[in-house]
């Protein structure tokens, strides 16, 4: 690959060694925090057990589901992510462009396509696809972080020190105070600044970051694993009255209605929780990864609600 068009001293090599500590600090971080890494954290809560899979073994489930239905596009994220993991880059790039293929709405997918672009390259530049990738993630979701923290870099790189770190400073106010990354940021900041000679002391003492949201982790294994509101009194004495069978339709029929309103109105994320419980109380799985499945469509340019399902079905092992 030709090398940018710049010449590299040795504060640019220290820049370029800053923006690389910040690919694996922050992008991985914004990944795992703000996307979700619930390929290996849903393996590990769904089966439960002492010992979580190795990547390796992720890998090989996800290869060959994938050659049953090459044409589920979340299965290509989460071999995408585990390929990322074990930093076979070049993989991870080839199975998120193919699932930016079969949902090319996905906002995650493009920023994911984008990151594994970064490091498939020679670690000098923000290539020209993954850039693409990155404003294609934007067109969906507009705060994505990790694609607005690599076309900052992109900035800098081609020079424009002052709008990489405007729009760095703008990343910050909307990460969340607790935020793993939150001082990955700061420090990128501080560090391009003393490169470039620009002061950013009192900007930094005064950036204000976002609310704190518990940092990595949602409520939705709460949500998911809360106790249900009680029924009214009329409504325990209407079942009470009915034969075991008829208890059993009336159950089914209120997970029905629940299934149907959703359809009718799927920005719900609260609802799809409680959709992918109740199959699973009732041992309907395969409906339960449905409800999944949907739900995250519902929210696949709202990177927090996605995490919230994502994690609720992970602790109700989905």
């Amino acid at each position: 690959m030709a090398k940018p068009a710049f010449s590299m001293n040795i504060s640019r090599i220290a820049l370029i060694i800053a923006a690389l500590l910040a690919v694996g600090a922050v992008a991985v971080q914004v990944y795992r925090s703000m996307s979700d890494d619930s390929a290996a954290s849903s393996s590990v809560a769904a089966t439960e057990t002492e010992t979580a899979p190795s990547v390796d073994e992720v890998i090989a489930g996800l290869e060959k589901k994938l050659q049953e239905n090459p044409d589920d596009a979340e299965s290509w994220r989460m071999l995408g992510w585990s390929y990322f993991e074990t930093q076979k880059f070049a993989e991870s790039a080839t199975a998120m462009k193919r699932a930016t293929t079969l949902d090319p709405d996905n906002s995650e997918y493009w920023s994911m396509l984008g990151e594994a672009l970064v490091m498939t390259s020679d670690g000098q530049q923000v290539p020209t696809d993954a850039a693409e990738a990155f404003r294609n993630a934007l067109k969906h979701d507009a705060k994505d972080p990790r694609a607005r923290y690599f076309l900052a870099v992109q900035k800098d790189i081609a020079g424009d020190h002052k709008g990489a770190i405007d729009d760095w400073f703008a990343l910050l106010a909307d990460t969340p105070a607790d935020a793993p990354y939150a001082a990955d940021i700061r420090r990128v900041i501080g560090q391009v600044a003393e490169n470039e000679g620009i002061d950013v002391a009192a900007r930094l003492a005064k950036a204000s970051p976002a609310a704190p949201t518990g940092g990595i982790s949602t409520d939705g294994p709460a949500v998911a694993t809360a106790a249900i509101p009680g029924p009214s009194r009329e409504q325990m004495q209407e079942a009470a009255a009915l034969p075991p069978g008829q208890q059993e339709a009336m159950i089914a029929n209120m997970v029905d209605g629940l299934d149907k309103r959703l359809q009718a109105n799927p920005k719900d994320a609260n609802g799809w929780i409680m959709l992918i419980r109740s199959r699973m109380q009732l041992g309907q799985t395969v409906q339960a990864k449905q409800a999944l499945d949907r739900g995250l469509k519902a929210f696949k340019n709202d990177g927090t609600e996605a995490k919230r399902i994502r994690e609720a079905a992970a602790a109700l092992g989905v």
